[in-house]
């Protein structure tokens, strides 16, 4: 008796749907049955309901620094269960290395938000960008930048070739910026995606309606979102081309963010020579790129752009590496290839590769022994890692034609411009690579490919130890491009986050900018106490409560005195002669005396809950302090960021003071913001 085939599920307004089987879903191993897509529909309209009411509620309960806090908590629950993700990874064909992209590099792309919201995010729920912008002649009325949470339902769209990172890496800004998500993954491979929501669920860090999965066809979802809304798209560019053109996205303007899988090309300069390291380099990571994910992946190295005296002795040393790619069952000892995602995907890229190979040579391929080990692979997805050479690199279908899986094209070119140009023909691509050892070169290359690309690799000897390489998107940098590449921009750290949100220019009084913003402007109303601010807890600071200190007279003793601690002897500092005829006119005191003096000034000496100074930001030295001036600094609470509680810590926040050292005549001299660490009251 055959085992029950298990019955995909989507999970709509806080329950799983679905158990009645409609398509099975294939082992790319071996083309065995191992799950069902569920027949049933769900209320589109429901579903979204849940997310607009319940889901942005309960993650409005929760304030930016708290989500940056589950985010963690999260990552290490994903973390600690990532073996369950891995058992179910290996029917996508997917070997253990190529499941660690996919798993543990979502995994880690929730950590990169996780510390990036805590360290860069505010309490609440309210961006200040900034700057305040006086928009009168005496500073009472002014203007800012706000960013706020949208209030609508983020729909995440993700390709089949990486099921965990591909939702992981959408969610994650989503969620700290307070947007629920509907997310729909690529039916082939949504098998490991279900279980990643599941436990997703299971570590009960997740607020109600903040995640909602979709298997299958999404119905007429699309069509009823409205201009609250986010679309974000990972996939072909055809299809990004029919999504974008939905009737509603356009009618109210919805933001439609689109990853598209692009031409990416590598370029190897001509001072890499055969035999050299940077030569080496190169050939790593083509086949590097070809054979990950079995070159399943947006960001693999389509085109091999390589000088034409060398093109022999690369396609050389690539057909040599490719020979040693084991291919098979990822289960069998010594295989570093799989398969392809399903049969589907094998027939589309044997067709892609009919096409790209009328206008070229075949180096290596299917009949150089291709025979992937394992038992039952003969009805797996096995592609054979495919490399060809169009000699007549401006006729290449290789510009337009693109068969996603482990397959490159080799392209000579004569000089570093037809080089370039040959980039271009990609008509916008997510990424490339530049291999070279002369800086020169670089400088010279990188701009002139930077309009085309969202991201461009410099590969060298000093790089290669640390590099992630060629087809590694990183949450802190930008992941995208323009044209053919869809136009969009994923990751980028906070740019991402802020993707979510909405900006709106405010203007008032500077009171009532920093009433809105929770932040102090210069100009506003301030709370002046007899307590000093630093002798009061962090729960107890209000914003705008601030202190004038008293004066202090600066002597060419404190120059000459500073100047010996620190040892800067500059000459404005200590020759007269040279400083009269500076375009100040005279000696000057050293900046960073003015700034020293300033916190003896503001400072209170004893044990309190301030706990640390640990920096300063937009210090500015605006006008310089001579013999003979007269200082002194009005110092107030700008800004406080909460800190949830960890672990061995006392509870704290983190507090952000505006300083402004003013001179005899009342004009500003210095001006900066001082962070420190403050404790909060204890608990009766």
């Amino acid at each position: 008796m055959s085992a029950t085939i298990p019955v995909l599920q989507s999970y709509i307004a806080g329950r799983w749907v679905g158990a009645t089987p409609a398509a099975a879903l294939k082992s790319a191993i071996n083309g065995r049955t191992v799950f069902d897509t569920h027949a049933e529909t769900f209320d589109t309209a429901e579903a979204l309901q849940h997310a607009r009411r319940t889901g942005t509620k309960a993650l409005l309960a929760l304030d930016f620094q708290a989500r940056a806090a589950r985010l963690r908590a999260l990552a290490a629950y994903l973390t600690e269960h990532k073996e369950a993700l891995y058992a179910v990874s290996a029917h996508t064909g997917a070997t253990r290395s190529d499941g660690w992209v996919d798993i543990e590099g979502g995994t880690g792309t929730l950590y990169a938000y996780a510390s990036a919201g805590a360290a860069e995010l505010p309490s609440g729920n309210l961006i200040h960008e900034g700057p305040v912008l006086s928009l009168g002649k005496t500073g009472a009325f002014a203007g800012t930048h706000i960013l706020v949470p949208r209030g609508g339902v983020a729909v995440h769209i993700n390709a089949f070739n990486f099921p965990v990172w591909g939702l992981l890496e959408k969610f994650a800004p989503s969620f700290l910026a307070g947007m629920p998500c509907i997310a729909k993954p690529a039916t082939a491979t949504s098998y490991l995606t279900e279980a990643l929501v599941r436990l997703m669920h299971a570590s009960g860090l997740l607020p109600e309606g903040s995640l909602q999965l979709v298997i299958g066809s999404t119905g007429d979802l699309l069509d009823r979102l409205d201009g609250l809304d986010v679309v974000t798209f990972t996939g072909s560019a055809d299809t990004a081309s029919m999504l974008r053109a939905n009737r509603n996205l356009l009618a109210r303007s919805i933001p439609f963010n689109a990853e598209a899988d692009s031409l990416n090309c590598a370029i190897l300069a001509p001072d890499a020579e055969p035999g050299s390291e940077t030569f080496d380099l190169y050939v790593k990571e083509v086949v590097r790129e070809m054979t990950v994910k079995a070159g399943q992946k947006c960001t693999a190295i389509r085109r091999a752009i390589v000088p034409r005296r060398h093109i022999d002795a690369v396609a050389a040393a690539l057909r040599e590496r490719l020979a040693r790619v084991v291919v098979g069952d990822p289960a069998v000892e010594g295989v570093k290839m799989g398969a392809l995602a399903s049969a589907a995907q094998q027939r589309d890229v044997a067709e892609r590769v009919e096409t790209l190979s009328r206008g070229a040579e075949l180096v290596y391929g299917a009949r150089d022994g291709f025979s992937p080990r394992g038992e039952g692979t003969g009805d797996g997805a096995f592609f054979s890692p495919t490399l060809l050479l169009a000699r007549d690199a401006a006729a290449s279908a290789a510009h337009d034609i693109e068969a996603f899986g482990p397959v490159s094209t080799l392209l000579p070119y004569d000089d570093l411009d037809e080089a370039v140009a040959l980039a271009a023909r990609g008509q916008g691509s997510l990424v490339a690579t530049l291999a070279t050892a002369d800086p020169a070169t670089a400088a010279r290359v990188i701009p002139a490919m930077a309009a085309l690309h969202g991201r461009l690799l410099v590969l060298d000897r000093e790089a290669a130890a640390e590099s992630t390489g060629h087809g590694s998107p990183l949450p802190m940098l930008k992941h995208g491009g323009p044209g053919r590449a869809g136009g969009g921009e994923e990751l980028g750290g906070l740019r991402a986050v802020h993707h979510y949100l909405q900006r709106c220019a405010v203007q008032g009084s500077p009171t009532m900018l920093t009433a809105v913003t929770g932040e102090y402007t210069r100009g506003a109303t301030l709370v002046e106490t007899e307590m000093h601010p630093f002798r009061r807890w962090y729960d107890e600071l209000q914003i705008g409560e601030s202190l004038l200190t008293h004066r202090r007279t600066v002597g060419e003793a404190d120059i000459v005195a500073f100047g010996g601690l620190s040892g800067d002897y500059f000459y404005m500092h200590f020759d007269e002669i040279a400083a009269k005829e500076s375009a100040f006119g005279k000696r000057i005191a050293h900046g960073y005396f003015v700034l020293s003096a300033a916190a003896g000034l503001f400072v209170s000496p004893a044990p309190g809950p301030v706990l640390a100074n640990y920096g300063l930001d937009t210090l500015r030295f605006v006008k310089p302090v001579g013999i003979g001036d007269t200082i002194r600094a009005r110092l107030t609470c700008k800004r406080k960021t909460d800190r949830p509680a960890r672990k061995g810590q006392p509870p704290q926040g983190v507090v952000a003071w505006d300083v402004q050292v003013t001179n005899q005549n009342d004009e500003l001299v210095a001006s900066y913001d001082i962070l420190t660490l403050v404790l909060k009251k204890p608990a009766a």
